[in-house]
């Protein structure tokens, strides 16, 4: 029905002199990933379903580059007034966008660069559901051995890895996450064979942050226990598969460009989290109501942000104490962190970004 009345408003526009607002995405992969751009056209469709006069579009698989500024000069001259840049790489792209047409509002998804009139970064806490998921992969392992399959190395990556690795040590100390980089954001192949490799060392739970499905499927295959990414992967993994940390973007997409057409947007850094409903963790019946009680018990406390997955004592693989015990790290030191916690196997090689 929203989308007839969109329709009705466009038609509208051409004989009344009204426009809908056009709002534009860029997506690094296809909307069928059921991962990163899976879930950003999510909240993309959730937008036009829940804002009236709205007309969005998108475009699949757009270099992760400043070679992305000519996609976003294309919607521009299309006349769309909003346009969110949904990854890294994006970045510098959209900062140039921004300089040139100050008309027009550019959001730039896990990015640092923003201003305060017409560019703004956004991320959602997504370490906290990550946290959340490695506790129950802590409580679920019997090898003690935790596979986690990693794309890029960069701040953001290493940051929601030392979470799930938090949520570990928090509830078995014994086990360890053993790392593997893909070196890509969204490549099932890749994603497979760097699954299959942690099997072969013992991994009896496979958790990822890749944006296919290959490591939930890869882990089914093999009969161990599978975490996703992004979005809720259920339906890949019946019989192993426990959850997912996941994003649920429409109720941000909304919210700003409600806020845009009331003429009350401002623009800046947003990162919001649990409590905001921007993140999310998904859990599967294959959870047993023991372990869904202790991620309940951290997930209602983050929630009402009395602990923070980042609270000290905190050390580095080298055995540093990287935060003292009862502080917080701060969003600065979250925002381009470079370390591994204790109970990580496996390095950091140097960013492809």
């Amino acid at each position: 029905m929203k989308k007839l009345l969109v329709a009705v408003l466009v038609i509208s526009g051409v004989i009344f002199g009204f426009s809908a607002l056009k709002v534009g995405f860029l997506y690094i992969g296809p909307v069928g990933d059921f991962g990163w751009t899976y879930a950003h056209d999510l909240g993309r469709q959730y937008l036009e379903d829940h804002v009236s006069g709205v007309m969005t579009t998108y475009i699949e698989n757009v270099p992760d580059s400043i070679e992305s500024y000519r996609y976003i000069e294309d919607l521009v001259k299309k006349g769309y007034k909003v346009i969110f840049t949904t990854s890294f790489g994006y970045m510098d792209a959209t900062e140039q966008a921004a300089k040139k047409y100050p008309d027009v509002y550019f959001f730039h998804c896990s990015g640092y660069k923003y201003n305060d009139t017409n560019f703004t970064a956004y991320f959602g806490r997504i370490y906290q559901p990550s946290f959340l998921a490695g506790i129950m992969a802590g409580l679920m392992t019997k090898s003690n051995i935790i596979g986690y399959v990693a794309p890029i190395p960069i701040p953001e990556v290493i940051r929601i890895t030392n979470a799930f690795a938090l949520g570990v040590k928090l509830v078995n100390p014994k086990a360890k996450v053993h790392v593997v980089w893909t070196h890509s954001w969204f490549d099932p192949a890749q994603e497979k064979e760097a699954a299959k490799s942690l099997i072969d060392v013992g991994a009896d739970v496979i958790a990822q942050q890749t944006d296919s499905a290959a490591p939930v499927q890869t882990a089914e295959e093999n009969g161990v226990y599978s975490i996703g990414y992004n979005s809720d992967m259920a339906v890949f993994g019946p019989s192993f598969y426990l959850g997912a940390p996941i994003w649920n973007w429409g109720a941000y997409y909304v919210k700003v460009v409600k806020e845009i057409m009331a003429g009350k947007y401002k623009a800046g850094f947003y990162w919001g989290g649990m409590d905001e409903d921007v993140v999310r963790l998904a859990m599967s019946d294959n959870v047993p109501d023991k372990v869904k009680a202790v991620v309940k018990a951290f997930e209602k406390i983050i929630k009402e942000r009395k602990f923070d997955p980042f609270t000290g004592p905190i050390y580095n693989q080298e055995g540093k104490l990287m935060v003292k015990e009862g502080e917080r790290m701060s969003d600065k030191d979250l925002l381009s962190m470079n370390w591994f916690v204790d109970n990580i196997v496996g390095t950091i090689p140097k960013a492809s970004h």
